[in-house]
Formats: C-alpha cells, sequence, structure tokens
C-alpha cells in the first residue's frame, strides 16, 4: 500500500512540537489585540491580477515563486504569497476606509512560495501580520514595529536586532534613480537582471550574488536622497523608538522583497539562524490601495514567521510558558466510572481546568505509571468505591500527598491546589 506523505518544503507541525508553535503563533498576535486591531480573517487564494499589481512584477514572489493555476471557470488564480495586498483588497471591498481611520487588522495563517525548501525557507509557511491604514503619522511607525518587538521579547527572544531604513517617497526616489541607472550600466551584468533593474533598480539591492553585492559595495545610497519630509519623519520615527527603548541600526542597503514599500521600511534579524536570519518584517506602502483600485491612503504593517520564529525560540533553548500537559489525569475503571469520569471532567472543564481521560480496558494495568509518564500534575482514580462512596482521592504527582475530596467538591479543591502551587 502507498504511504502517503506531506507535500516537500510543507512546514508540517504535530505534538508536542505543535504545542510550541501555537504558543509563538499567540505570544506574536497578543501585543497587536491589545493596542487595538481587530482580526481579518483572509481567503487563502485571490485572483492572479491582485499579486502581480500589487506585489510588482519585478519581484521575486511575481515572477518566480506564486502558486498560480486555472480554475474550473477558467480563472486565474494564485496561492497568497503574502498577507498585505489581500488585507488591502478586503479593506476597500468591505468599505472599513470609510469608516474611522486608521484602520488596524491583524490576520494569521498559512502562506505559499515555490521556493527550494531549506531550514527556515518552506513552500507552505506561517505568519501573523498586521496592517494600519490611513494615517502617515510617524508615531504609528513606531506603535507597529514595538508591537513586533513586543511579540519577540514576549518569547524571551535575545539575540535578534532590528534594522531599519527609509525608502523616501516619489520624489526621493526619482532623483535616487538617475544616479542609481547611472551607476548600474557601469556594472558587468547578466541579461535577467538587466531586464529586472529596468523594472525596479532598487530589486538589485536584494540580489544575493555575491558577485553582484561586490560591484554594488559603491552604488548611492537612497537615504542620501531623502526628501526634507522623508527625512524629517525618518527621523521622527527614530526619535520615537528611542523613547520606547528599542534598539535599532539603520541599514541603508535594505530594499527587502516586494516592490509595494516606502518610507520606513524595517526588518528583524536574527544571529543564530544562518542563511535564514529574518524573523519578520514590514514598513510603508504609499500608493498600495490606490494601484489596486481603493482610495489614495497610506498604510503601514508587518509580517512576523512563525516558523522562524520557532526557529529562534529552539535555537537559545526556550520553552514554552503553556503547559504541555493536563491539569488532572483521570483514571476511569469499568463502564459506570467511565459515564461518571465523562461527567466529572466535564465540570472540572468548566472551572477552566485542563483534563485528560484515560481510555480504554487495559487502563487499570500500570495506571500510575501512565499518569506519570502524561505530565499532569495531579491524578484521581474513579472506580466502584468512589462511585459509591461520592469521594475521590486528589493525588499530586510530585510529591505523593492525597487529599479526600468529594465528587461535587472536586472542581473548587482541584483549583486551590493548583493555585497553591
Amino acid at each position: 500500500m502507498t504511504q502517503y506523505q506531506a507535500p516537500k518544503g510543507v512546514s508540517e507541525y504535530f505534538p508536542p512540537r505543535s504545542l510550541a508553535f501555537e504558543w509563538v503563533r499567540e505570544t506574536l498576535v497578543a501585543p497587536a489585540k491589545l493596542a487595538g486591531y481587530n482580526l481579518l480573517e483572509l481567503p487563502i487564494f485571490e485572483d492572479t491580477e491582485l499579486f502581480t499589481r500589487g506585489v510588482g512584477a519585478s519581484t521575486d514572489v511575481v515572477s518566480k515563486e506564486m502558486y498560480t493555476f486555472e480554475d474550473r471557470g477558467g480563472r486565474s488564480i494564485t496561492l497568497r504569497p503574502e498577507g498585505t495586498v489581500g488585507a488591502l483588497r478586503a479593506i476597500i471591498e468591505h468599505n472599513l476606509d470609510r469608516a474611522s481611520l486608521p484602520v488596524k487588522i491583524w490576520y494569521a495563517g498559512a502562506f505559499f512560495r515555490a521556493e527550494r525548501p531549506q531550514a527556515g525557507r518552506y513552500r507552505q509557511f506561517y505568519s501573523v501580520g498586521i496592517e494600519a491604514v490611513g494615517s502617515d503619522d510617524p508615531a504609528l511607525d513606531a506603535e507597529v514595529i514595538s508591537i513586533a518587538y513586543e511579540g519577540f521579547k514576549n518569547l524571551g527572544l535575545k539575540k535578534f536586532r532590528l534594522e531599519i531604513t527609509s525608502l523616501g517617497d516619489r520624489q526621493s526616489r526619482a532623483a535616487h534613480r538617475i544616479d542609481l541607472l547611472k551607476y548600474i550600466s557601469t556594472l558587468d551584468l547578466d541579461e535577467s537582471t538587466k531586464e529586472r533593474v529596468k523594472l525596479n533598480p532598487l530589486r538589485i539591492f536584494d540580489d544575493k550574488r555575491p558577485q553582484v553585492r561586490l560591484q554594488m559595495q559603491e552604488a548611492p545610497k537612497l537615504l542620501d536622497y531623502l526628501s526634507d519630509e522623508s527625512r524629517v519623519h525618518f527621523e521622527t520615527v527614530q526619535k520615537y523608538l528611542q523613547a520606547l527603548h528599542i534598539e535599532f541600526e539603520i541599514n541603508p542597503r535594505m530594499v527587502r522583497g516586494l516592490d509595494y514599500y516606502t518610507g520606513t521600511t524595517f526588518e528583524f534579524v536574527h544571529d543564530l539562524l544562518g542563511a535564514q536570519s529574518g524573523i519578520g518584517g514590514g514598513g510603508r506602502y504609499d500608493g498600495l490601495m490606490e494601484e489596486i483600485g481603493g482610495q489614495p491612503l497610506t498604510g503601514i504593517g508587518f509580517g512576523l514567521g512563525i516558523d522562524r520564529a520557532l526557529l529562534a525560540v529552539e535555537a537559545e533553548g526556550l520553552q514554552p510558558s503553556t503547559p504541555t500537559h493536563s491539569d488532572l489525569y483521570l483514571i476511569a475503571l469499568g463502564e459506570m466510572a467511565k459515564v461518571q469520569a465523562l461527567i466529572t471532567a466535564q465540570n472540572v472543564k468548566s472551572e477552566g481546568i485542563s483534563v485528560e481521560i484515560a481510555f480504554g480496558e487495559k487502563v487499570l494495568k500500570n495506571a500510575m505509571k501512565r499518569a506519570d509518564k502524561n505530565g499532569a500534575p495531579f491524578v484521581v482514580i474513579l472506580g466502584d468505591s468512589e462511585l459509591s462512596t461520592g469521594s475521590v482521592e486528589l493525588k499530586e504527582m510530585k510529591t505523593g500527598t492525597t487529599f479526600s475530596v468529594t465528587l461535587s467538591s472536586l472542581p473548587q479543591a482541584l483549583r486551590q491546589a493548583l493555585d497553591g502551587r
């Protein structure tokens, strides 16, 4: 018989590692919720044109990495390679931008890129993202960056750093483009690179090949061409980050992998992850909403890699702060005990306490050994004697101490015991 396996390059999570994955995801989302961002649940696929227009034809994402197919209706559909463009489409479609601004949303889920799989780079990967649309206040830039920063700090990460830059406004980029194209024209580049440069010369800064990076060492930097307005905005963002005690480095060569970024742009880098060191990043995208048919509103957002954040957590030897076991392991001996076990578990769970019931006809054999392996701090055995008296022995596994409690008072007794620990 054929043994089926997950597709190559998929980041698949199963217990017990899936518990750590869930913890990372929820920890990264939490600061956004506290800052007033609301959930936006996005479709997995969109019209292909949305991404080609929004993400940019010169990017590797569009030219090489999108999973695009024709559906049964003859429509060109693409699995989402990133979250911002789809989020803006939803904001426009549902008139969220016609209400109070800025619109502040968060999302999380799977994204897809047809890349060569390696550690930290997957064809199906998971991200947490936020978008704040409708305000050009530099304080909003600082808030967005701080939300990502808080998420990584709350995971316990210490060996990451924040890099920031500004990609300026149209005036800044137009002035820089003239000198950059002059410089690039003197370089020895292959034809495919020259074609990419025609679409967006900034893309060459994102080229990872050593020979190209060497040639670009003396290239003019966009930061030196910022208009007065862009320069003041970027300086103000830095001032706010300093006030928040968020350390950062200015990286004048950062462009990131998407064409829509303008103004403030940032990336979080973890030093223990090797080549795939970026654990998240984002920036402003003035003009993107208008490009896909919306109002000319500015926005800023980020995408944080859950997969890479988990790798960073593991690289630093950190452990999830959430328990990987139930609070109570309930062993039922006999058919009537199973009925009572289900009722008791329901009552205990109503108090917010997690319970696992030992099922099967052979639970009595090695029952306590199973309980010890389960890792639950408390165990209850429920048999004929307990059913007749209406009371059970609540055993603390670490100390061996037992407490006699009635079945009706078990939830409260267990809560008190857990709080006491």
